[in-house]
């Protein structure tokens, strides 16, 4: 989705950041960084769609950048990272314990050690090319809102601003242009570690603190590692899209995780290029299980959708993924745990019915033999 990071300081004179095609964040020409996978949240009522989007990153960049398209004027602020948490707890997959009678390999007798088998609406006419129209500081980022009428407009106004766009990603972006779709410009830029008012230099802040030259009282600077703030992009829509254009500039395979919170079951309509989306959780919650579930559903009811997805060749990344309601079939992952049956102190169950098989066997063989010889007796008197 979105993805083209340019290494910028968006307003400022710094040296042009260059779009590395590796959909993703792109750091000034000195450094170099890369997202090891996206992760977001999507809730839509049908009007309103929101999503709540982090980046787990890696590399030695102070500053990086992205784009990403949007459909409708957006609102941004700054998401909350427990909100994850909340999701993978209540899509975590369930564990069971499978019992089985016959003992196996680790079993004895076979070995004496023991397993448990554990496996945007268009702009006004004689609007400008280009329109700025917001722009706000939200922690660690710096944020613009863009509306453009021309590709090469926008490329432009984004060169002006410390974006340097390739021919290949100002093409990639034409698409939204021509949908006349508007463009959420993010600058991120972590304070000096230590000076006030700085974002932290790790946790949620996803920046780390880098040695400091010995002998001096500079302070360290931070870089962006780890797991990124997220930013909770908020615009009308009546469509239930996930924009992935850009992401086919990558260079690299590309990991997807999306959580869909909606009032049906909705899965994307086609793979765009990509694995088949994997589904590891939907059905039906409160909506307030978590304080950061709560802000983002509205303590309503929602059918939540998990899916995972894989971008092993991203150039193939042909369109945004566009999502639909699909029949409400609850679903979660299960994990079992094999174990041989056993009762009291750990006693096979087998040994005990095998046991008793050959108890019974060998106590019906006797009583055999004990009615076999009383009637031999019996006979040899009668004969005698």
């Amino acid at each position: 989705m979105i993805i083209a990071l340019l290494g910028l300081q968006l307003g400022s004179l710094i040296a042009p950041a260059y779009a590395c095609g590796c959909g993703a964040m792109v750091p000034d020409r000195n450094h170099r960084i890369g997202v090891d996978r996206e992760t977001s949240a999507v809730r839509w009522d049908g009007r309103t769609e929101q999503i709540v989007m982090r980046f787990t990153v890696r590399g030695d960049a102070e500053r990086a950048a992205w784009i990403m398209p949007v459909p409708a004027r957006a609102d941004v602020t700054l998401g909350d990272p427990k909100l994850f948490d909340a999701l993978e707890d209540l899509t975590g997959p369930e564990y069971r314990t499978r019992h089985y009678f016959w003992p196996r390999g680790g079993d004895w007798p076979f070995d004496l050690t023991t397993s448990d088998g554990s496996s945007a609406g268009a702009p006004a006419p004689g609007a400008p090319d280009v329109g700025v129209v917001g722009r706000e500081r939200l922690g660690p980022f710096d944020v613009a809102r863009l509306t453009a009428t021309d590709p090469k407009a926008l490329s432009g106004w984004l060169k002006k601003n410390g974006f340097e766009l390739s021919d290949r990603l100002s093409a990639e972006l034409t698409p939204y242009v021509e949908r006349k779709w508007e463009y959420v410009a993010v600058r991120l830029a972590p304070e000096p570690a230590g000076d006030a008012g700085s974002t932290g230099t790790s946790g949620t802040s996803g920046m780390s603190g880098t040695p400091g030259t010995s002998g001096t009282n500079t302070a360290p600077a931070p870089t962006l590692g780890g797991d990124l703030t997220p930013l909770r992009i908020t615009f009308a829509s009546t469509e239930l899209v996930y924009p992935m254009r850009l992401s086919r500039l990558a260079k690299s395979p590309q990991s997807l995780a999306l959580y869909v919170l909606a009032d049906h079951r909705m899965e994307p309509r086609d793979d765009i290029g990509g694995s088949r989306p994997e589904v590891r959780f939907a059905g039906e919650i409160e909506g307030t299980e978590d304080e950061a579930l709560t802000a983002l559903t509205g303590g309503r009811p929602v059918f939540l959708t998990a899916l995972d997805q894989e971008f092993p060749e991203p150039s193939r990344i042909d369109g945004d993924h566009e999502l639909r309601a699909v029949a409400e079939t609850p679903y979660r992952e299960v994990i079992y745990t094999d174990r041989l049956l056993t009762v009291g102190d750990g006693i096979p169950v087998w040994i005990l019915t095998v046991s008793g098989v050959l108890l019974a066997a060998a106590g019906t063989v006797g009583a055999v033999v004990a009615v076999r010889r009383t009637r031999t007796r019996a006979a040899v008197r009668s004969a005698v």
